[in-house]
């Protein structure tokens, strides 16, 4: 047992030293380690957002589970909102605004938190639209030629957009929003979209959601713009070997290819 400080607030560590990436031999406390350093970096996205957590309580090795609730042990100062649900009782997720909540989240062997792509003060209305973009085979290039496609129609829509590996094989599109209209506008907006790059890239894109049908050509995927749907967060580590991390890249990165 072991603790740490983070201003007001301290985590008592266990186990610091149990083994969660077998092929590397990182262990929990190298993750706590990783989320420490790069909290700056990961505060502006996290902040006032419901996130869930991808939990591997004895490494990546075993299975792990997507953790929504935010469980009765987590002390008060870690921060929450209720969220409703249509066919079910309403659930507290948690909202990392604290460098001690991320380590906190990391001590229980949360490798990857998934953000909504709303705040937890609007949740009715996202402020991110997403392209997620995953190549058909092993081969990046084509992630790389789709994201900067998407970009260039982006543009001409007048219409800022970010790129961020996953850390896994993709790459997102995101374009931030000022939260004005709510899931199904936002969603029907990305559609449109996504329907006029495959039109100018037939042989290449495809939104053809049925994996036969797709030809060998990339998915458009926009089914994370719809109410309680997440993304990887910038600078999460994957469940992966070797431990990758989902990065924001430069536009100019993507295009050299350096990524």
């Amino acid at each position: 047992m072991a603790t740490r400080h983070y201003g007001r607030h301290s985590v008592e560590t266990a186990n610091e030293d149990k083994v969660l990436f077998p092929d590397d031999g990182l262990a929990k406390g190298d993750l706590i380690d990783h989320y420490e350093r790069v909290w700056t970096r990961m505060r502006a996205h996290l902040a006032d957002r419901p996130l869930v957590m991808e939990r591997f309580p004895d490494g990546i090795a075993s299975e792990g589970f997507f953790q929504k609730q935010v469980p009765d042990h987590f002390p008060a100062w870690i921060d929450r909102v209720r969220v409703a649900r249509r066919d079910a009782s309403p659930q507290e997720l948690v909202v990392c605004g604290t460098k001690g909540g991320l380590a906190y989240l990391a001590n229980q062997a949360c490798v990857t938190p998934h953000l909504w792509l709303c705040r937890a003060s609007r949740l009715d209305a996202p402020d991110e639209l997403v392209f997620d973009l995953d190549p058909p085979d092993r081969d990046f290039a084509p992630v790389r030629r789709a994201a900067l496609w998407c970009r260039a129609l982006l543009d001409e829509l007048g219409l800022f957009a970010v790129a961020k590996t996953t850390g896994s094989r993709g790459v997102h599109v995101v374009v931030p929003l000022r939260a004005r209209e709510g899931f199904d506008g936002v969603r029907d907006l990305a559609h449109r979209i996504a329907n006029e790059l495959a039109r100018r890239h037939p042989d290449a894109l495809t939104t053809e959601q049925r994996l036969a049908k797709r030809g060998g050509r990339l998915y458009l995927d926009v089914g994370r713009n719809a109410h309680a749907q997440t993304a990887v967060a910038p600078y999460a580590v994957r469940a992966r070997e070797g431990a990758p991390v989902a990065t924001p890249v430069a536009w100019e990165e993507l295009a050299r290819g350096d990524v």
